[in-house]
C-alpha cells in the first residue's frame, strides 16, 4: 500500500481576513481527495520551535470559511533563526533553527504549508534550504509580497477602509473640515492607493511618494475657493514629507519589526492647522483593517490558493509559493519572495488614473 501522506499547516505574522478560508481549502482537499493526515501547528513558528501542534479533523476545518483571524493562532515575533529570549533583563536572540527542524522532521511530514507574508515566507525559504519540504501561500493585507499580483486579505482590508472613508464624507462636508484618514502600509501604499481611488478622496499620500505640505495646502485652498469646503486625505502610516522622516509611535524591542509607525495623520493635521489655519480631524483605521470576515473575493481567492497548494504538494514543488498573475495561478520560488517587499512603482497605472481625475499625491 502507498504511504499515507502527511502535511502540516502553519500561519505566521499578522492575522488578516481569509486565513481560515485557506486552512479550510488546504485541509479539506487534502483529506477528501487524497486521504492525507493534516497537522495544525499552533501560533506560527512558535509552535514549530516548541513542538506545539495537533491533528486536524474534518470538523475542525468546517464552518470556518467566513471566520476572521486564524484557528491555529499566530505570532509575529517567533523567528527560529533569531528567537528573542530575555536574560537578566536583556533580550538575546538565540538560533533555535536546528530544534525547529528536528521538531518538524519528527512529525514525519511530506510538506509544511506556510501561510504568511514576506517575513513568514522568508523564514520558510531558509527552512527549505535547510532541508524542510515547504510550500508557501501569500497572506497580507498590505499586498506587498514579491511574485504575486495580489494576496488574500488585501481586498478585505480595502473594503473595510473604503467603507470607513465613505462614512467620513458626510461629517467632513457638514463641518467644512479637512479629514485625514491614516491607513496601514509602512513601506508599500497599496491599501491607501486603492482605498483612496475607491472612495474618491482628494489627496493620497503614499510611502513611495514623499509629500510637500505646500502642495497639499494648495489643493485644499483650491477646493475651498471653488465652493467645496471640505477635503479628505488618505495617508499611509509610512508616508513622509520631502526630506523628512516617518512618524514613529513606539519601539518594541522584541518584535520582528521593532519600529512601530503611527501618528502621521495627527502630525499632518497639526501642521495644516498651524501653518495654514485649516480645521482638521484625524482618524486612524488601525487594526480594523485586518479584522472581521473576509470579502467574497478573498474567500474565493483563498480557496483557489489553498487547493493549488495541495496540487503542488502532490507534484513535490517544494520551495515555491502559490502566486497570482492576472487571473491565473503560478509558482514563485521562495527565494524571489525573500528578496524584499513589492512596493507601488512610480509608473503604476493606478497612480496615473487617479491623477487624471484630479487626485493629488502631495508632490509638486
Amino acid at each position: 500500500m502507498a504511504k499515507k501522506r502527511k502535511i502540516a499547516i502553519l500561519t505566521g505574522g499578522g492575522d488578516c481576513p481569509g486565513i481560515n478560508a485557506v486552512i479550510r481549502a488546504v485541509a479539506k482537499k487534502a483529506m477528501l481527495e487524497y486521504g492525507m493526515e493534516v497537522i495544525g501547528i499552533m501560533d506560527g513558528y512558535e509552535g514549530a520551535i516548541n513542538a506545539n501542534y495537533k491533528q486536524l479533523n474534518w470538523d475542525d476545518v468546517s464552518g470556518i470559511l467566513t471566520l476572521g483571524g486564524t484557528i491555529l493562532g499566530t505570532s509575529n515575533t517567533a523567528h527560529p533563526y533569531q528567537y528573542p529570549v530575555k536574560k537578566d533583563g536583556k533580550t538575546e536572540y538565540i538560533d533555535y533553527s536546528q530544534q525547529t527542524i528536528t521538531n518538524i522532521k519528527n512529525m514525519g511530514l511530506d510538506c509544511l504549508v506556510c501561510i504568511g507574508g514576506d517575513g513568514t515566507l522568508s523564514i520558510a525559504d531558509r527552512l527549505f534550504r535547510d532541508g524542510i519540504p515547504v510550500i508557501g501561500i501569500p497572506k497580507t493585507i498590505d499586498n506587498d509580497i514579491m511574485g504575486t499580483d495580489i494576496t488574500f486579505g488585501f481586498n478585505s482590508a480595502v473594503s473595510i477602509a473604503t467603507e470607513g472613508v465613505d462614512r467620513l464624507h458626510t461629517t467632513a462636508q457638514s463641518h467644512h473640515r479637512v479629514m485625514i484618514v491614516e491607513l496601514m502600509g509602512r513601506n508599500a501604499g497599496w491599501i491607501t492607493l486603492h482605498t483612496g481611488i475607491a472612495s474618491g478622496v482628494e489627496v493620497i499620500l503614499l510611502p513611495e511618494i514623499p509629500y510637500d505640505i505646500e502642495s497639499i495646502a494648495a489643493k485644499i485652498r483650491r477646493r475651498n475657493e471653488g465652493g467645496r469646503r471640505f477635503t479628505i486625505i488618505a495617508v499611509s502610516e509610512g508616508a513622509k514629507p520631502v526630506g523628512g522622516k516617518v512618524v514613529v509611535q513606539r519601539i518594541v524591542k522584541d518584535a520582528a519589526e521593532p519600529i512601530r509607525l503611527g501618528g502621521i495623520g495627527f502630525a499632518l493635521g497639526e501642521e495644516l492647522e498651524q501653518k495654514f489655519g485649516f480645521e482638521t480631524r484625524a482618524v486612524v483605521m488601525g487594526h480594523l483593517q485586518r479584522s472581521g470576515v473576509p470579502t467574497p473575493y478573498d474567500r474565493v481567492l483563498a480557496t483557489r490558493l489553498g487547493c493549488e497548494a495541495i496540487n503542488m504538494v502532490l507534484n513535490e514543488r517544494f520551495g515555491y509559493m502559490v502566486g497570482v498573475s492576472g487571473n491565473a495561478l503560478r509558482e514563485v520560488h521562495l527565494t524571489e519572495v525573500a528578496k524584499g517587499q513589492r512596493t507601488v512603482p512610480l509608473d503604476e497605472p493606478l497612480i496615473q488614473a487617479a491623477r487624471s481625475v484630479g487626485t493629488s499625491f502631495g508632490d509638486k
